[in-house]
């Protein structure tokens, strides 16, 4: 007997590549479990299903960084005297991406590449010691959100949440919606697609010294790299990554701002027209901006 439940959740997250660096990523996940009838002649209530599975998977992929441990380019210190994580990971054009977190805001999944394979398997061996003794085997179906339109993948870290969102490197795929004089412009979604494809968004106040950092790691080229930090509820979290993968920002990088940026870069490039812009964080949720009536 089977049990199955479609669109248990997202997972909201950003993982190293070493192709195209640090990539913000939204997953869609679907379950299936196998077992026999419990003395309430189910297999498991959905009710708990939801519940129980959403919070494990929130708490070991959901708004962590995803950082594949056998990867050559991997590097990972876990320091003996404090819980901070120190990772640094090099890409195959030999770009440098150095992070020093909480342990927490990492998920180091033992394989030499992040895909849906890789992260499915480690998220099977983490449920499956949760499972009630009548469930026999969890399978998990991860899929991207069908998306027709132009889409980008952007990291960020809101120092002032008091969740998860405050890690300094979880990441969405979103798509954009632009309206310009009440149509859909689809050139302007291409133009943000190209503009934020594995973007990493720092806010500006948030930027340090080179010689501030507390990562131990350097770097050749200095001057090729922004470094990042804050501390919040949960920690001092610092980011060290190559200059051409960020867009700076004045404000948080919440999607209402975020939103309220591309109303205003794109204006510039739309002059007059009446403008709205629908910004997703993910999938299924956002913020929208547009010209005053």
């Amino acid at each position: 007997m089977q049990l199955f439940v479609n669109d248990l959740t997202v997972m909201d997250f950003s993982f190293l590549c070493p192709q195209r660096g640090m990539v913000g990523e939204s997953w869609i996940v679907d379950v299936i479990l196998d077992g026999n009838l419990n003395d309430e002649s189910m297999i498991q209530d959905f009710g708990k299903v939801k519940k129980n599975l959403k919070r494990l998977i929130d708490e070991y992929v959901d708004h962590k960084l995803l950082v594949p441990a056998e990867h050559s380019g991997s590097n990972i210190n876990h320091l003996d005297h404090d819980e901070q994580v120190e990772v640094r990971f090099e890409q195959n054009d030999g770009k440098i991406i150095q992070l020093f977190c909480p342990a927490e805001a990492y998920a180091f999944v033992y394989s030499d590449t992040i895909s849906m394979e890789s992260v499915g398997n480690y998220l099977r061996e983490v449920i499956a010691t949760h499972l009630p003794e009548n469930v026999d085997n969890i399978e998990l179906k991860l899929r991207t959100e069908q998306i027709l339109t132009p889409f980008y993948h952007y990291t960020h870290g809101l120092k002032k949440h008091d969740g998860n969102c405050q890690r300094i490197a979880h990441g969405h795929r979103s798509k954009v919606g632009i309206m310009i004089d009440g149509q859909a412009c689809l050139e302007s979604q291409q133009y943000w697609a190209q503009r934020w494809e594995d973007v990493y968004i720092i806010t500006r106040e948030d930027i340090i010294d080179y010689a501030d950092r507390k990562a131990a790691g350097t770097v050749d080229n200095p001057q090729e790299y922004y470094c990042c930090a804050y501390e919040s509820s949960q920690g001092y979290f610092e980011l060290l990554i190559p200059r051409s993968r960020c867009e700076i920002v004045e404000t948080d990088s919440t999607v209402e701002c975020l939103a309220e940026f591309i109303y205003t870069e794109q204006k510039k490039r739309s002059g007059d027209s009446t403008l709205e812009i629908m910004a997703y964080e993910g999938v299924g949720k956002g913020a929208i901006v547009r010209d005053p009536v």
